[in-house]
């Protein structure tokens, strides 16, 4: 596969730092690797996160508009039912004697804990170190911040956890929360945790093995300079909204 991979991967445009213009859209890269089965399945589930993003946020009222690349625009409105993965909750060797279900406090976790357990089988029947290496830093970040959060409110931590046994356990995370408690803005604290991300994927992308590997970590850096396009297009509409005059 890398020799495949090494054409596909050198037919990709160049990527600017967190913030700037992203060359593509999830589809596109999508379209571009469809030929490549491993490589689509991997992808496909690292921007089926994205996904998942706006439909929550969707669902809040939150945004209005949304851009999705693997769930149908009624999928993500929850006009029609999500994949069996991430509703049927199929136990594995992963989740045996798990109760986290039992006592779930937050309803939306349990998509959550069922998408990072569908990307745990996928890392495994693809043999992707960056897939599963991914998952343990996301879910270690989530529940981090799921403790901080929990904490400063005086709830118990174990409720808001997350798929604790794929974790990273390795992983430092301290520096990055303080980034996070930090920020002025809850928009803010969301570039200090999506700018911590890009900066794992520097230690992590598989830079130059023209792997599948390669292009999945590629895929995560088109899905962070889209998120942050769609999030600056939002800034700019509502700051221009702040500052129209109300009619007299």
């Amino acid at each position: 596969m890398p020799g495949q991979n090494y054409f596909l991967i050198n037919a990709l445009p160049t990527l600017g730092e967190l913030g700037g213009t992203p060359p593509l859209k999830p589809t596109q890269l999508l379209e571009h690797i469809s030929e490549n089965a491993a490589a689509t399945a991997l992808v496909e589930f690292l921007f089926l996160g994205d996904d998942l993003l706006q439909r929550q946020g969707g669902l809040a009222g939150e945004i209005t508009e949304l851009d999705v690349s693997v769930l149908t625009e009624a999928q993500a409105r929850d006009e029609q039912p999500l994949p069996d993965y991430l509703t049927g909750r199929l136990q594995t060797e992963d989740e045996a004697g798990d109760e986290s279900a039992a006592r779930r406090m937050v309803q939306e976790d349990d998509l959550w804990e069922a998408y990072y357990h569908h990307g745990a089988r996928l890392a495994r029947r693809w043999s992707s170190s960056f897939l599963s290496a991914w998952i343990g830093f996301e879910v270690g970040l989530r529940n981090a911040l799921a403790v901080a959060r929990s904490q400063a409110l005086g709830l118990e931590p174990d409720d808001y956890l997350v798929a604790p046994e794929l974790t990273d356990d390795e992983h430092d995370f301290d520096p990055l929360l303080n980034e996070w408690t930090s920020a002025q803005t809850p928009l803010a604290g969301l570039r200090a945790l999506d700018n911590g991300r890009w900066n794992w994927l520097a230690q992590n992308d598989f830079w130059f093995t023209f792997k599948n590997d390669e292009l999945a970590a590629y895929a995560v850096r088109i899905m962070l300079l889209n998120r942050w396009d769609r999030l600056s297009h939002v800034e700019r509409d509502n700051s221009a909204a702040a500052k129209k005059p109300e009619p007299e």
